[in-house]
């Protein structure tokens, strides 16, 4: 996903603290989305507008998807 500019430092710091805390509980892959997930959800259900949390959704999944690689043999 994108990183937006004005976030550099604390993007870098906060995803950095986030996979040091799964890769501690040593967690699966399907675990981890499942937790990012439910967090995603989380966050747009709790800090989004009512009107605007489906356009968010929509345009979260629309850059998720655009963003994977899918290259073969790519990790």
């Amino acid at each position: 996903m994108p990183v937006i500019s004005k976030y550099e430092k604390e993007f870098d710091t906060l995803l950095s603290d986030l996979e040091a805390v799964m890769d501690k509980q040593r967690a699966p892959a399907d675990l981890r989305l499942m937790v990012l997930g439910n967090l995603a959800t989380h966050i747009i259900n709790h800090q989004i507008a009512p009107g605007q949390r489906k356009a968010i959704a929509d345009k979260f999944a629309q850059v998720l998807t655009s963003s994977v690689d899918t290259q073969k043999g790519a990790h």
